[in-house]
């Protein structure tokens, strides 16, 4: 498949202003930042939480846990994947037991990636409450499943994608939608 840029929805400071808007509102919600953590879905979920992370320390002064969690073996097209699935490692150096859990990821679509990190999440312990924040929903939900903190709402069709690049990945902040050309 071959994708064109339609369209550059976020650039670097889009995404700040919409990252800020989110640490505030998870502190609104969460009343503060005790018994709060954050976990991303590795790979662009990663940097988001920590991103938010460092905006709650910034706010109140104090540092929230940040995990990573891969959801690899979670997936239920894993056998889509290929016969050897790149598995990596899940980073979460904290209990999450009786835990407010900010799961994040930076673009929702179907739900499925969501489910599975909630399944994933479920064998590290038994949070209070998970919450979901996400950069882009982009809607086509397959599963019941929304976002608690969303940064933007793009309505897409099925021959788009939400492409998100970041910094520490990708060497750039911005959010494009592609579509899919035939060649």
């Amino acid at each position: 498949m071959k994708f064109i840029e339609k369209n550059r929805i976020m650039d670097e400071a889009n995404i700040k202003r919409v990252l800020t808007r989110i640490s505030h509102e998870i502190l609104e919600r969460n009343k503060g930042v005790q018994n709060l953590a954050i976990i991303g879905i590795r790979r662009r979920g990663g940097p988001l939480a920590e991103r938010l992370a460092e905006n709650i320390k910034e706010i109140e002064g104090v540092q929230v846990p940040v995990g990573i969690l891969d959801i690899t073996l979670y997936r239920d097209d894993l056998t889509t994947l290929g016969s050897q699935p790149m598995v990596r490692r899940t980073e979460v150096p904290f209990d999450i037991t009786n835990q407010a859990i900010v799961l994040t990821d930076d673009v929702l679509y179907t739900g499925r990636t969501v489910r599975a990190a909630l399944d994933a999440l479920i064998d590290l312990g038994r949070p209070r409450c998970i919450q979901l924040a996400v950069l882009v929903d982009r809607g086509h939900r397959e599963l019941p499943i929304k976002a608690d903190y969303v940064g933007k709402n793009v309505p897409t069709s099925k021959r788009e994608t939400i492409t998100v690049r970041l910094r520490e990945i990708d060497g750039k902040d911005e959010v494009v939608i592609e579509e899919i050309i035939d060649t």
